[in-house]
């Protein structure tokens, strides 16, 4: 009987943490260590520091992160790359410091040019300028991928470090946000299609034209994925990345129109109503879709197609 290792999940509250919690304990991992933001600022380096020298985990998935859309990152863009980059910085560095070999950083899409070649893929990274509205967020994910990298640069032979990282596209599942003003758009578009719904609204308006095309993954796919990069044999994994290009998508590996999203959802809730479409309103970018190619030839496929997700997504916001 071999021993389990010790996971540190930072960020388990979260979506994508509560997701890795879920996928590790569905695999019979039972040695698992969380923290709450009230117990732990991971923002504090002595505090960091403190808790890894007690914990003393084995591996670590860092999905800890200040996120937001589109109004967030505008209006709070100091508080989103400071916090973001002390996080980082504070748990890969204690994890380094306490023997910790194993670790998972995760990232973000909007790491990639604003104007990149589609599908993105890992190549693309710091080939050109960043989506302004979210750059200082997208900095920060950066830094967190080159402090991987650099760590096991630096450290992999001599210390057996070997910090990798993922970077999702849009995710969505148990656990989101579904706040009006701060959540991504299918929360948004949960709620308002239920809040129609329930008010017996004749009538749904979507901002922009509907024509942009988006990518979306269900939460326990990413989790999994994140679980399946962590556990790839080392060999395996550096025949499939290079020391300063070594993080790899995870997306679903198809796009859909807003449009036809608007029209998944209202579907998935039930609403029976019309959806129109302000067009004075802006669309952003035109699409966004990841090369999950990578991923894909390290064995691994997103599993949960967007009606069943959906659907899932909806029992989840009515229990909460």
């Amino acid at each position: 009987m071999t021993q389990q290792p010790k996971i540190y999940v930072a960020g388990h509250g979260g979506m994508v943490g509560s997701a890795i919690v879920r996928t590790l304990q569905q695999q019979g991992q039972t040695n698992i260590v969380t923290r709450t933001h009230a117990e732990l600022d991971l923002t504090n380096q002595a505090a960091v520091q403190a808790f890894f020298e007690e914990e003393k985990p084995d591996q670590v998935y860092l999905a800890a992160a200040k996120v937001g859309g589109i109004h967030a990152n505008n209006t709070y863009p100091a508080e989103f790359i400071y916090q973001n980059l002390m996080m980082e910085a504070n748990i890969i560095h204690s994890a380094w410091r306490i023997g910790v070999q194993k670790l998972l950083f995760l990232g973000s899409s909007c790491i990639y040019p604003k104007l990149a070649p589609q599908p993105m893929r890992e190549d693309a990274l710091l080939t050109g300028t960043l989506e302004p509205t979210n750059e200082p967020y997208a900095i920060a994910k950066i830094a967190g991928i080159k402090l991987c990298e650099s760590y096991n640069r630096q450290y992999g032979q001599s210390h057996g470090v070997d910090y990798r990282s993922v970077m999702p596209t849009n995710l969505y599942g148990p656990g989101d946000n579904y706040h009006p003003e701060n959540s991504h758009v299918i929360p948004a578009l949960i709620r308002r299609f239920h809040e129609a719904k329930v008010s017996k609204a004749p009538t749904v308006t979507i901002w922009g034209t509907g024509t942009p095309r988006r990518e979306f993954l269900y939460v326990d796919d990413m989790a999994a994925a994140s679980v399946h990069v962590m556990n790839l044999d080392p060999a395996i994994y550096g025949a499939h990345t290079q020391p300063m290009q070594s993080h790899i998508n995870v997306g679903y590996g198809e796009d859909i129109t807003i449009a036809q999203l608007a029209q998944a959802v209202s579907q998935a809730v039930g609403y029976q109503g019309n959806i129109d479409f302000d067009t004075t309103k802006p669309d952003g970018s035109p699409r966004k879709l990841m090369d999950s190619s990578r991923l894909n030839a390290l064995g691994w496929q997103a599993k949960v197609a967007l009606e069943q997700g959906l659907t899932q997504a909806y029992q989840d916001f009515l229990q909460h």
